[in-house]
């Protein structure tokens, strides 16, 4: 495997993520106004980034975050492997005290290493794993790709982070994220390791307010 540095990003803000609304792989929302508005702010500061190729999950939240990107001319590859999580039932649904405190089950459930565990309806972590090894050991095959653009989701990057960096899933909330954040990583040809952390310093003029749902 030869050499890479990864820009792994989470797409901006949805008017989902503003209204705390759910939403996961089953719904395909856009960005909204301050979203694009993050969209922008992150291409004037990378924009002259040497990228070989630009991959994005499926869902067009993912896609228009680096739309400009893709503009340019850039090489573009989506996957669905790189969608965010199912959330089943409480997809599109408002949160409620009810749905918050059987997220936080979850979560807890998950924290135990009960990663095979899924969401009523929808995946459990272990699933996105699965979907997304694949997509990575395909980008991770191609020495033509040096320097790559990946745009995704919260928990999905959660849990491709920890395979990236061989940490147990269990440990995926160790990975922050706020819409359109940044984490850098340089591939030694054998193994990962972090450069940048849920960097949001390009988005420093914008009026942001933390989005974790």
């Amino acid at each position: 495997m030869s050499p890479k540095k990864i820009y792994l990003i989470r797409h901006g803000q949805t008017d989902y993520n503003k209204n705390s609304v759910v939403q996961g792989s089953g719904i395909d929302s856009e960005l909204n106004e301050l979203g694009r508005a993050q969209a922008e702010a992150f291409y004037h500061q990378y924009k002259d980034v040497a990228f070989d190729k630009v991959y994005t999950s499926a869902l067009k939240r993912s896609i228009q975050s680096v739309h400009k990107f893709i503009e340019k001319g850039l090489p573009h590859e989506k996957h669905t492997g790189l969608n965010e999580i199912n959330w089943g039932d409480k997809e599109g649904q408002k949160i409620t005290p009810e749905g918050d405190a059987y997220y936080f089950h979850m979560l807890e459930e998950w924290r135990k290493g009960n990663v095979s565990l899924p969401i009523q309806g929808g995946e459990s972590p272990q699933d996105v794993f699965d979907r997304q090894k694949p997509v990575l050991d395909l980008i991770l095959s191609r020495p033509e790709e040096s320097n790559i653009l990946i745009c995704m989701h919260g928990r999905a990057m959660r849990v491709l982070l920890c395979m990236m960096l061989n940490y147990p899933i269990q440990e995926m909330d160790r990975f922050e994220h706020q819409n359109l954040c940044l984490y850098t990583l340089n591939y030694t040809g054998s193994m990962f390791q972090v450069e940048r952390f849920n960097d949001t310093e390009h988005l420093s003029e914008l009026n942001i307010n933390a989005e974790f749902k």
